[in-house]
């Protein structure tokens, strides 16, 4: 059984038994994994912090016949969004990171959808805008799926975001000037499509929720 190595994004872990986690990690190469990370409750000297949402790194996995995880062995953290300043942004990793476990299939290569989401940690590292940032990777992963579909209500200024967001790399947003009305316009709209294909809320809206309605009481 041949150690593989590849770069991957992680996307969420599970405890399992007393000290282990199982790791969900999307592949540059053959798709999204589940593995499970011997002792990295217990131990931070093989995995560290190179577990969290969203990390991109380099990991080394082996598969085993018959069975549906693969056994983990290493993650080497290249880069990380936890870089991020911003503690906005740091609410938004989660929400990446599920939109992508709940469309990227299970061992099925879509180098397309690695790339979007390995920017997605690199803009939040280096500080672009977390809403215009949101609303661009929701637009992307919906086109993505062949799934987007322009919302002819949308205000001119919200449109021409899009039009904007199709040509441009997610660093541009950085001298993007866009209002919040645009914005939240577009994210009803983003919503609406992503609810209606996954035909469930995602968990980690309700905390982006949680998070907005508690820094407006604050």
């Amino acid at each position: 059984m041949p150690l593989h190595t590849t770069d991957a994004l992680i996307l969420r872990t599970y405890k399992l038994g007393e000290s282990d986690r199982i790791v969900v990690f999307l592949t540059r190469d053959r798709g999204k994994k589940r593995g499970v990370a011997k002792n990295a409750r217990q131990s931070r000297r093989r995995f560290g912090g190179a577990l969290e949402p969203l990390t991109y790194g380099r990991v080394g996995y082996v598969e085993r016949e018959r069975r549906d995880l693969v056994r983990l062995d290493y993650v080497e953290q290249l880069r990380s969004p936890l870089s991020a300043l911003d503690g906005e942004a740091l609410g938004y990793v989660s929400y990446f990171a599920e939109l992508i476990d709940e469309w990227a299939p299970e061992a099925d290569p879509n180098e397309t959808l690695f790339r979007l989401g390995a920017s997605m940690t690199d803009a939040i590292a280096q500080g672009v805008p977390i809403e215009p940032l949101a609303r661009y990777f929701e637009f992307w992963l919906l086109r993505l799926q062949g799934v987007y579909e322009v919302d002819p209500a949308l205000s001119d200024e919200a449109q021409a975001f899009l039009v904007m967001a199709r040509s441009s790399s997610p660093f541009a947003l950085a001298r993007a000037t866009v209002s919040h009305g645009a914005l939240r316009e577009l994210e009803t709209a983003h919503r609406a499509l992503i609810r209606m294909h996954l035909e469930k809320d995602l968990k980690s809206v309700r905390v982006l929720r949680e998070m907005r309605s508690g820094g407006h009481r604050g």
